[in-house]
């Protein structure tokens, strides 16, 4: 099957690499355009739980589901909740039949790279701007100078995407937390206490404002991470540069708290990363222009809540599905796939929200036991 125009997808992170590859499935080309110079770049972040009713789905729209299985780290659902004494205030452990089989985002984003023909992904392709041409057809300069004319143009660049300028005025702000990650490595034999504080799978010690949490990822090693409302201001004025003196500085702000949890910060083996949280309003949406489209987080970057992958995933599938449905029409499939994103990416912000305020509002860390014993 092809389509009476060309299909740019900007970004290659897993909502834009799922529609690349369901429409591959679908006999649809697309051409992928990726900031990063290679998939290696980066570290590609740790682990994501994968939910049957938006990511799983995706996965098998695109023909990968057993391929996905395959990643999937058996028990790494289990989740605890600890005081900030150490004291665990609830425990699930994980027999590896949930919904939510976790597995590395880095797995699974080579998954879907090794899914498309070769050359589907032309890395090293930063773009600068994006503009208008008329009837539906949009030009993408790159940071090199050069540039490409595209009849369908699909945003999956992220939270500060330069598509979404085409469509929106609407920019990310700052929510008022960041986090701080580092990384345990051979993290049993090494760090034994903080290894049993965070037990088989993701831990959670939050109080209202802040907290620790930690998730276990392939080959004994702990991805460790704390969070802190703190204005901007305040995480500029701690020398990163210097990783002994961040990782000090930063448990500070836990002091008192049970030293096997202090412990996951202050032994980091990694330079502490900040991954300031930014936000587009609840609700995000645009006015239909006809030859361009978001998905993902570049249409509506939420509270982080375990959604925002399989969001981007679902989007990505679903606007290839709606493309092969109509492939003489693209407008109608763009007009059909808005339609229906706004108001479940609107649902799943709202979650988002409620979920931060169980994590750092005032009841923490009693709001989140009440809710996952309320799902147990």
């Amino acid at each position: 099957m092809t389509t009476p125009t060309d299909i740019t997808i900007i970004g290659a992170g897993l909502g834009g690499l799922t529609l690349a590859r369901v429409l591959h499935v679908n006999g649809i080309p697309a051409t992928v355009y990726e900031a990063e110079a290679s998939p290696t770049a980066r570290a590609q972040g740790g682990l994501l739980d994968i939910h049957d009713h938006n990511g799983q789905l995706a996965l098998k729209a695109a023909g990968l589901f057993d391929e996905f299985r395959g990643l999937v780290l058996e028990g790494h659902q289990a989740t605890r909740i600890l005081g900030r004494d150490g004291t665990v205030l609830y425990e699930d452990a994980d027999d590896g039949t949930g919904g939510r089989p976790e597995v590395q985002r880095g797995e699974l984003r080579q998954l879907l790279l090794d899914s498309l023909p070769a050359g589907t992904v032309r890395w090293g392709h930063k773009v600068s701007g994006t503009r208008t041409l008329g009837d539906g057809r949009h030009e993408v300069t790159f940071a090199d100078g050069t540039t490409h004319v595209t009849g369908l143009l699909v945003g999956a660049d992220g939270a500060w995407s330069r598509v979404r300028p085409l469509l929106s005025d609407a920019a990310p702000s700052y929510l008022g937390m960041s986090y701080v990650e580092t990384y345990l490595f051979d993290a049993d034999t090494r760090h034994p206490a903080s290894a049993k504080a965070v037990g088989g799978g993701s831990l959670f010690a939050p109080v209202p404002g802040q907290g620790i949490g930690a998730h276990r990822e392939r080959g004994g090693t702990i991805h460790a991470y704390v969070m802190l409302s703190r204005p901007q201001d305040w995480f500029a004025g701690v020398d990163f540069t210097d990783p002994a003196a961040a990782r000090t500085r930063i448990a500070q702000e836990f002091d008192g708290w049970a030293p096997e949890l202090t412990a996951l910060i202050t032994d980091g083996e990694t330079a502490p990363v900040v991954r300031p949280l930014n936000v587009l309003p609840v609700g995000h949406r645009w006015d239909r222009v006809p030859g361009v489209t978001l998905l993902g987080d570049a249409a509506h970057v939420s509270i982080p809540a375990g959604e925002g992958a399989n969001l981007a995933m679902y989007d990505g599938a679903e606007l290839a599905r709606l493309i092969a449905a109509h492939p003489d029409d693209i407008e109608t499939a763009l007009a059909e796939f808005e339609q229906a994103m706004f108001p479940r990416s609107a649902e799943a912000a709202a979650e988002g929200v409620q979920v931060h305020e169980l994590l750092y509002g005032d009841s923490a860390p009693h709001g989140l036991v009440t809710m996952f014993a309320g799902h147990a």
